[in-house]
């Protein structure tokens, strides 16, 4: 019972999310996704690593949330907005996809070939951008952040195993 409820939680939950993520004011959005960055990718920053974004733009889509940031790199910071006439490179996938790879128990590659995340544009841009992805440590998050990845990303992989275990028994 409780393990088809956490099925359930992990299949619908970010539907759930959708509307009252939709209603945070875009700023809001922008001000969290910028402070998220700025945490994440911290000692990358500090050396340049970013230089390849320079005045391009990355999308980067959560398609069952809604939600859509373009995100570039200018003056030496992140510059985070809703809207741009053109991106360079696009990154869409699902709300658990996208934090099982920030727990660290998905690799983008996998997602990728599993049609679970897709890359569109620039392919060059697209690859350094994944790879910077791949080189991070997460250790460098804050301790309360990586707890509650750490326990979404075994929810969600508990409720993706219940789901597999369900389809191979029916069948049979």
């Amino acid at each position: 019972m409780i393990d088809k409820i956490r099925q359930h939680m992990v299949q619908y939950g970010p539907a759930l999310l959708r509307i009252p993520v939709q209603l945070t004011p875009v700023s809001v959005q922008q001000k969290m996704m910028l402070d998220v960055l700025k945490q994440v990718f911290k000692e990358s920053l500090e050396y340049g690593d970013f230089e390849f974004l320079e005045d391009r733009w990355l999308k980067v889509s959560v398609i069952d949330l809604g939600l859509h940031w373009f995100i570039s790199y200018q003056d030496d910071q992140f510059v985070v907005t809703h809207e741009c006439a053109h991106e360079d490179v696009s990154f869409s996938g699902y709300c658990n996809g996208f934090i099982l790879i920030a727990a660290r128990k998905e690799d983008p590659d996998t997602l990728f070939f599993q049609r679970r995340l897709q890359i569109e544009g620039d392919t060059e841009l697209g690859l350094e951008v994944k790879n910077l992805m791949d080189s991070l440590d997460f250790s460098t998050l804050s301790r309360p952040l990586m707890f509650v990845l750490a326990q979404l990303a075994e929810f969600i992989q508990q409720g993706q195993q219940t789901a597999r275990d369900h389809e191979v028994m029916h069948a049979h």
